[in-house]
């Protein structure tokens, strides 16, 4: 049998999965893969029970829970004085992840021109390139990874369709500022480019800075789509829940491909997540939380051959080696698990044409004696 083409060619197993593979392999400790090696809170995990065990079991509607839409809508009004219909302007989603590949399926056609900014999440230009669209890649520089404007003006075409951000930044852990905001508003102006806004990690952001989502920007506001995660703000990756919001016109579309993808997700957990957003602080104590854990972890660190400027956001924390070895990163993040059973993240396969930078990423979301442990590795190096 003639077996069809793949569709995506080059694409193999993430580089998450093959570290988290390794790392189990070699008994590693896991500094790769982003997920909490701690429990969430049990408040959370008692109302998602109270839910299953209330008959809470079937299908949720397409747009997810009408009293969780609501909750979040007044949440996002409150945060960043946008307003969004919880009738219209909000679908919850199985993660971001398929918000994500949702936004691009329901928009980029043939030969559409989508700007990504390297290092980006994986998951950005398989869905692309799924659908016939054209990444067109800007490499940020190492290690302040900021983005040049400038550059973005002179790549913007007619063909160009979307640009996709992220902030707080994965892989990087740096943040847009509002002057970033501002000169995104500027290019776009005037024009249909609509923009996908990856904002996981809203909750996870330090040293007193506020987070600049775009729906702070009215101009922004009007042509993004912006995408948010259950997982990364209460400590339970494994839910695989989250949302998208955007303009009604928008929204429409989003949910013509999110009905015959999924059509609706988790319902008993969409009633736990609504009664513990009711407090506050369970989402706006995580940028202390994950402070110390950043702070810990650094100072545990600082004398070490690694040099590094602290995260500003996400709960990843990267760092140079270009002090210890000029080996390719990704051979060097393998050596680390078979010789020093630690597991990291190689920052190359994040980058344009697998740009290395000699940088590696470290996830400090984890228990103190997990990130003690790693440091011990990482100061012996």
């Amino acid at each position: 049998m003639n077996y069809p083409a793949s569709k995506l060619p080059n694409l193999g197993t993430t580089i998450f999965t093959k570290m988290s593979k390794m790392a189990q392999d070699y008994n590693a400790i896991n500094l790769s893969q982003g997920f909490p090696d701690f429990s969430p809170d049990n408040h959370l995990l008692e109302l998602a029970y109270k839910a299953m065990t209330s008959n809470k079991n079937q299908y949720a509607p397409l747009a997810g829970l009408p009293s969780l839409r609501e909750t979040l809508c007044a949440k996002l009004k409150k945060a960043y004085n946008s307003s969004y219909n919880p009738e219209n302007e909000i679908t919850i989603t199985a993660g971001a992840t398929q918000a994500l590949f949702t936004a691009i399926s329901a928009f980029i056609k043939k030969d559409d021109e989508v700007i990504v900014f390297k290092p980006a999440y994986d998951c950005y230009e398989p869905a692309i390139e799924l659908y016939g669209g054209k990444p067109v890649l800007i490499q940020m520089k190492a290690p302040e990874y900021k983005i040049d404007w400038k550059e973005v003006t002179e790549k913007v075409t007619e063909k160009t369709k979307m640009i996709i951000i992220n902030t707080p930044h994965n892989p990087s852990g740096t943040i847009l500022k509002k002057d970033d905001l501002q000169q995104l508003e500027k290019i776009t102006r005037n024009t249909n480019i609509l923009v996908l806004s990856d904002e996981v990690y809203e909750h996870i952001i330090f040293d007193n800075e506020a987070h600049q989502s775009v729906a702070r920007f009215p101009e922004l506001q009007k042509r993004s789509l912006i995408t948010y995660s259950f997982g990364k703000t209460f400590h339970v990756t494994g839910w695989k829940l989250g949302y998208c919001v955007a303009p009604k016109e928008l929204m429409k579309e989003f949910q013509k491909v999110h009905q015959y993808n999924v059509f609706c997700v988790n319902h008993p957990m969409q009633f736990a997540l609504n009664e513990y957003l009711q407090k506050e602080n369970n989402y706006l104590n995580l940028p202390e939380f994950y402070q110390h854990k950043r702070d810990y972890f650094l100072s545990l660190i600082k004398d070490s051959r690694f040099s590094f400027t602290p995260s500003k956001g996400t709960y990843f924390q990267t760092a140079s080696y270009k002090n210890i070895t000029d080996k390719q990163d990704t051979d060097f993040a393998i050596e680390l698990i078979k010789e020093k059973q630690l597991a990291t993240i190689p920052v190359s396969v994040f980058n344009k044409n697998q740009q290395d930078d000699k940088m590696l990423r470290f996830c400090f979301a984890k228990k103190e004696e997990t990130l003690k442990k790693a440091a011990e590795i990482i100061n012996s190096i």
